[in-house]
């Protein structure tokens, strides 16, 4: 059963004093729509949700959203309270918006505890603040979601709503980590601020085995990549890839049990409890690629991944033992494999990573957005992502001079 949250006893469905027009494909100014923010994703169909969302993303999506909540992971006792944004055209739900009231930044992966710090020491407010990205996930994707046969122009309805949240609530600012590049640029029209981050991503060139990727490879990065694998493999540790209906209590249990190892050495803090893994893997099977490295008969260490249509995305680990390559293994090459067996066109391995490189993940830009209130904080932040972009941007072109592969096969 999932563990309710104190504060979700009694649902708050809060509607705002909205009142907008959205083109028509074929008429102008048709349908009036109506805004409305909900403080539960149970108040919204996984139909009506995942129409918006659509299949291309699992992050987005009703079962993944509806798991942090119903496990308790995102709720207002862990400061992650759901605002969730909402319209409707003509009775129908045409677009969505995650939205979170927090009162801290932990969870978060694109930083602004300076911004926060320095705005309360000139004797402002920073929280409560406005989150609309996915908890504890640096994965990029849409954050505005459309239904299908809804006009784009509805994005700009979306994030005006987001907007009036954020002053009916009296929070300081809406930040969204990780659009896709489409909802970043939606977000700059309507004059949000415009921070770049940065990732290291893999992409399948028609790759048909590994070995044609790790051809497309100079020499020597090829050989010491073929020398990690070996020595992973050499300890020991066979790796099992689990998905779907094959996924059981003790590959969970035991997935569980690495997590909370690796969350106590790296942050002192697990956000995710147990039974969030077991409501992904009943709602989600199918959604869910399980690396698990197996010891003299014992689980040792896990990588969890999810699958999208065409990208996978590596997100948490673990392991009991230090064995020497054992992460680059279960999490980059174990990813790599399962990619070009079932024609991902990318592997997303998550947060930080310069590691990444040598192993074949090129340095690709993120993207976030944010809506600041008071002009005395939103100054002197635009100056700040204004430096800091420069310097992204050279960063990124200067870990790209050092590519891995071959000038004949680079990625793209």
């Amino acid at each position: 059963m999932a563990r309710p949250c104190p504060s979700q006893q009694k649902k708050q469905h809060y509607a705002y004093d909205l009142s907008f027009y959205v083109l028509d494909l074929s008429s102008p100014l048709s349908n009036e729509l109506s805004l409305a923010a909900t403080a539960s994703l149970s108040s919204i169909s996984a139909e009506d949700w995942d129409r918006c969302a659509g299949a291309a993303n699992p992050f987005v999506s009703h079962a993944f959203l509806s798991a942090l909540e119903d496990s308790g992971a995102v709720c207002a006792a862990t400061g992650w309270q759901p605002q969730h944004l909402f319209g409707r055209t003509a009775g129908k739900i045409s677009g969505v918006m995650p939205l979170y009231l927090k009162n801290h930044s932990y969870g978060e992966y694109v930083f602004d505890w300076n911004w926060a710090e320095a705005y309360e020491q000139a004797g402002g407010r920073y929280y409560p603040k406005l989150q609309g990205g996915i908890p504890f996930s640096p994965v990029p994707g849409p954050r505005l979601l459309l239904a299908a046969d809804t006009s784009p122009i509805f994005r700009q309805t979306l994030i005006r709503g987001a907007e009036a949240i954020c002053e009916n609530l009296s929070a300081s600012s809406v930040h969204v980590p990780f659009p896709d590049e489409t909802d970043w640029h939606a977000f700059g029209e309507a004059g949000w601020l415009q921070r770049l981050g940065l990732q290291f991503h893999w992409h399948n060139q028609g790759y048909k085995t590994f070995d044609d990727f790790l051809n497309a490879l100079a020499s020597r990065k090829r050989k010491h990549i073929r020398k990690e694998r070996e020595a992973a493999h050499d300890s020991g540790v066979e790796f099992i890839q689990i998905t779907g209906s094959d996924l059981g209590a003790e590959h969970w249990d035991a997935f569980y049990r690495f997590y909370l190892n690796t969350s106590d050495r790296k942050w002192g803090q697990a956000y995710l409890p147990r039974e969030f893994f077991t409501l992904i893997g009943e709602r989600m099977p199918e959604r869910i690629l399980l690396v698990l490295g197996r010891r003299h008969g014992g689980w040792i260490c896990g990588a969890l991944n999810l699958i999208g249509d065409d990208c996978l995305y590596g997100r948490n680990w673990g392991s009991d033992d230090d064995i020497k390559f054992l992460h680059f293994e279960a999490c980059y090459y174990q990813a790599i494999d399962f990619a070009i067996a079932h024609g991902l066109k990318r592997v997303e391995a998550g947060a930080q990573g310069p590691h990444k490189l040598a192993r074949g993940y090129l340095p690709v830009p993120t993207y976030s957005a944010h809506f600041i209130r008071d002009e005395n904080l939103r100054n002197p932040v635009a100056q700040f992502v204004k430096r800091e972009r420069k310097i992204i941007e050279r960063q990124i072109a200067e870990l790209a001079a050092e590519s891995p592969y071959r000038q004949s096969g680079s990625q793209a």
